[in-house]
């Protein structure tokens, strides 16, 4: 097994990291920087992002030939934590959520059409974008079966009906995926549509108030009466609804990992230089060891959901579905990136609770980790099935052929 990245992506690396560094960091401590909701400015984020582009450093999740950095997704692991060391990162780079999901979906099942006219307004970042699929109860929340939405054919349009919520960057989004029910069936009832923000028939019901910072748009509550679709905006076919769901959410969990460990990274990195410097009876808490325990346990468990994110990614790359290395990736990094943080507030003491760093900041963001793109007990039956389906072969190890991925067990 090979852990070691290439020179190219150690370039492109150095390069986030150094636009990081010099330029993102230094605005997180300024005031003005920031809108109403905790995120960064938009007038502020239009200059970062023409400076990302101008530094090639632009949507590298997309191939190049649309403007992208063609980058695999065992390299988006590495690009997206050094991006993430900054709580503006992502966005700047245009590679965070849920843009970064839904262009990764339409690059793999649009039509060339399609791609023309939803995506690449996404990928240049003249548009934002939503991926519309959880109800309110008793609607779909984990479990797309449970729909309540419908996309009823009348004539040459289909008609959408029905409610959604926690749609995250509705408020800023221009183009939608929706996901509806088109019939009763178990596996095909359930289609995926897009929609701008502009068409008639359904509006924004409110902005849902949340405890930590937001994205763009925030997360809204959405209803649906009236909504005509033509057929060209139906994304796959009819009843292809779970199936565009599940290859969006796979790798979109995913970069959450990349990007939360990328935030824990930080975290750690404030904590070190804080015990580094700061004395307590005459010595440095970096050299007491309960200090080193808390330290030791906190890297230890970042490093674990590193490896689990960066396992999953290379077996995508390689054509595999990864659905349990997936889950056990968004359960590792999402509950150490909490840990994390809180660790690092409790060996800065009062300060780490103030605003005088960001990590208050981060310990609100952090809540949410363990609850989007599935709660971690969801994830956990995942691993469960797995597991409980494959026994002992749960553990043996892929092999390749030829270079190539073979899928089969040892």
């Amino acid at each position: 097994m090979d852990f070691s990245i290439d020179s190219s992506t150690r370039e492109v690396r150095q390069q986030i990291r150094t636009f990081v560094n010099e330029i993102l960091l230094p605005l997180e401590a300024k005031a003005n920087s920031y809108d109403e909701h905790e995120n960064i400015a938009e007038v502020l984020l239009a200059e970062l992002r023409a400076q990302a582009r101008t530094r090639g450093l632009w949507a590298l999740q997309m191939p190049r030939e649309h403007g992208g950095g063609g980058l695999s997704i065992a390299q988006m692991a590495v690009c997206y934590e050094e991006m993430n060391r900054s709580i503006f990162g992502p966005v700047v780079f245009n590679s965070a959520a849920p843009d970064d999901g839904n262009m990764i979906l339409l690059n793999k099942v649009a039509t060339p059409a399609q791609k023309e006219r939803w995506l690449q307004p996404i990928i240049d970042g003249k548009v934002r974008s939503a991926f519309a699929m959880t109800e309110p109860a008793p609607g779909a929340g984990s479990d797309p079966s449970m729909m309540l939405t419908t996309a009823e054919r009348v004539g040459d349009k289909w008609v959408i009906r029905g409610r959604k919520w926690f749609i995250t960057g509705a408020e800023a989004a221009s183009h939608f995926i929706v996901i509806a029910r088109t019939s009763s069936d178990a596996r095909k009832g359930l289609s995926a549509f897009l929609f701008h923000a502009n068409d008639p028939g359904w509006r924004i019901v409110r902005r849902i108030p949340i405890m930590g910072p937001e994205e763009h748009g925030g997360h809204c509550e959405i209803e649906f009466d009236g909504l005509e679709i033509p057929d060209d905006q139906l994304l796959m076919g009819i009843g292809d609804g779970l199936k565009a769901t599940q290859i969006r959410l796979g790798t979109a969990r995913l970069t959450h990992c990349m990007r939360w460990n990328g935030m824990a990274r930080r975290a750690l990195e404030l904590a070190v230089a804080h015990v580094n410097t700061r004395k307590t009876g005459g010595q440095l808490l970096a050299e007491r060891e309960g200090v080193q325990w808390l330290l030791g346990e906190a890297a230890m468990k970042l490093d674990v959901a590193r490896l689990l994110t960066m396992r999953a990614a290379w077996y995508l790359d390689q054509g595999d579905f990864a659905r349990p290395e997936i889950s056990m990736a968004k359960i590792a990094s999402s509950e150490s990136l909490h840990q994390v943080i809180d660790t690092a507030i409790q060996l800065h003491g009062a300060k780490g609770y103030s605003k005088d760093t960001p990590l208050e900041w981060m310990y609100r963001y952090a809540r949410q980790a363990r609850l989007v793109d599935g709660a971690s007990e969801v994830h956990k039956m995942v691993v469960a099935r797995a597991l409980l389906e494959g026994g002992t072969d749960m553990w043996s190890w892929k092999t390749q052929s030829a270079g190539a991925y073979a899928g089969a067990k040892e």
